[in-house]
């Protein structure tokens, strides 16, 4: 393990599940009394899984994250990382100190001051009063509460508390740092301070494992990503492949492959009568013969419709290797439906390639209703949008999904990640994510 930090090797937790108090007291004396015996013995709880069979390692400063639905075994997998959880089976190795913000104030004294708990808290964590003492003062700094560091942690509101942990298990320079959803409750100013100082303990070589359920701190900050759903594993790998296998599972019923969608439509015939705007296909899917295109982009939907093709024109120029700021983004899309459908919903996302989004909108926030109208069984129909590409320089994907609502559930008929590539060329005016077009006037007003 000279150049890993941890190393999880087939871990695996269960937890007996006792439907009355009567049957944990049976299973504690029965057993022992069928033994005796020579009855087999008989078992009084259900087994319940929180993880099976996981196996990842984390090298000296890498940053990972870890993301999954609620109840899939984050916080249990991070437990017994810290010790504080025993595994049933399997091997868990650490190297060096670990640093750990897993609940909202554990291991903070209520009754005690800020101060004293920050001498206590890092006491644990092994740090000598020496230590503590030459590190105070960029504590108290960093967590930036004032005055409340003289109070008891009892009067503190929840992005107090979040600020001193952090504080603390940051300023000690940590071996492994863990962080479970707790930076979600500071604000957007903290939160940068935060991440800003993740980086420096990257760069000093402190391992980061990161639990969040925000795909673009997950893209932003990590190397790495796993996905836990259900106890297991499916997936480990690079940020962006991760997080699209987790919005299929948010949002994803059957995932189809490209192929068998376009063979799909390739079988329905075009309607006759049908009057397009732009020479789009009515019956293939000819993404693939596009410029722009994005062979990588990820697809998935139950391919009861099928988004068929795509226009693309910057200005006057069609399908353009390359856009400027400031251009006019001419979009259409045809889509085919395969079944009738109520309300079906359209939208369109812009992300950098990183995969932060820039710009999202779908025809229900746009109140779009000429296409809530739409969506008869064989018929083809097609979508036409347009914007100011205000846009920095870069690389950009545009993301176009198909759903429609029953009740609370989304049902995503076809989605296409990261299917058309825009590249902004390069600009001087400005920088940042996006041009605001900002106006500067100066005079003299004073000879």
């Amino acid at each position: 393990m000279t150049n890993i930090a941890i190393k999880v090797e087939n871990l695996s937790k269960c937890y007996q599940i006792y439907d009355t108090p009567r049957d944990r007291l049976k299973q504690f004396v029965a057993p022992r009394l069928q033994r005796l015996t020579w009855q087999p013995p008989k078992q009084y709880f259900r087994e319940f899984w929180a993880l099976k069979d996981i196996s990842f390692e984390i090298k000296k400063g890498e940053t990972v994250g870890i993301i999954g639905r609620n109840g899939s075994g984050k916080s249990t997998l991070l437990q017994m990382i810290c010790g504080t959880l025993n595994p049933t089976s399997g091997s868990i190795q650490t190297s060096g100190r670990i640093a750990a913000l897993l609940e909202l104030g554990s291991g903070f004294n209520p009754d005690f001051t800020g101060r004293e708990n920050v001498y206590m808290n890092a006491a644990v964590l092994g740090l000598t009063q020496d230590e503590i003492d030459k590190r105070y003062d960029d504590i108290v700094a960093f967590a930036d509460i004032g005055e409340f560091i003289n109070q008891p942690v009892k009067t503190y509101s929840s992005g107090m508390v979040v600020r001193l942990a952090f504080a603390v298990q940051s300023q000690i320079d940590p071996d492994i740092l863990i962080v479970d959803e707790a930076l979600s409750v500071g604000d957007a100013k903290f939160q940068a301070k935060c991440f800003d100082r993740l980086r420096q303990l990257k760069e000093n070589g402190t391992s980061i494992l990161l639990v969040t359920h925000s795909s673009e701190q997950i893209v932003t900050h990590c190397s790495t990503a796993i996905l836990l759903n259900n106890g297991t594993q499916l997936e480990t790998g690079e940020p962006r492949s991760v997080i699209n296998r987790y919005m299929d599972l948010l949002f994803g019923k059957e995932k189809k492959t490209p192929a068998s969608l376009a063979t799909q439509s390739a079988k329905a015939s075009s309607p006759a009568g049908i009057k397009s705007t732009y020479a789009l296909s009515n019956s293939e899917d000819l993404f693939f013969t596009r410029v722009g295109y994005n062979p990588h982009e990820y697809r998935w939907g139950d391919g009861t419709a099928t988004i068929l093709d795509f226009y693309l024109a910057a200005d006057d120029d069609t399908y353009p290797s390359a856009v400027s700021t400031g251009q006019k983004i001419t979009m259409a899309i045809s889509i085919r439906f395969h079944n009738d459908f109520y309300r079906p919903i359209l939208g369109i996302t812009i992300k950098t390639k990183e995969g932060v989004t820039v710009y999202g909108v779908n025809s229900e926030t746009l109140d779009c209703d000429d296409f809530i109208k739409l969506g008869r069984s064989e018929s083809v129909i097609q979508i036409q949008a347009a914007f100011n590409c205000l846009l920095a320089p870069g690389d950009y994907f545009i993301s176009l999904g198909l759903a429609s609502k029953h009740g609370e559930e989304v049902i995503p008929h076809d989605r296409r990640y990261d299917s058309i590539h825009l590249h902004v060329r390069p600009n001087t005016r400005f920088f940042g994510l996006t041009d605001l077009e900002l106006i500067m006037n100066a005079k003299e007003v004073v000879a």
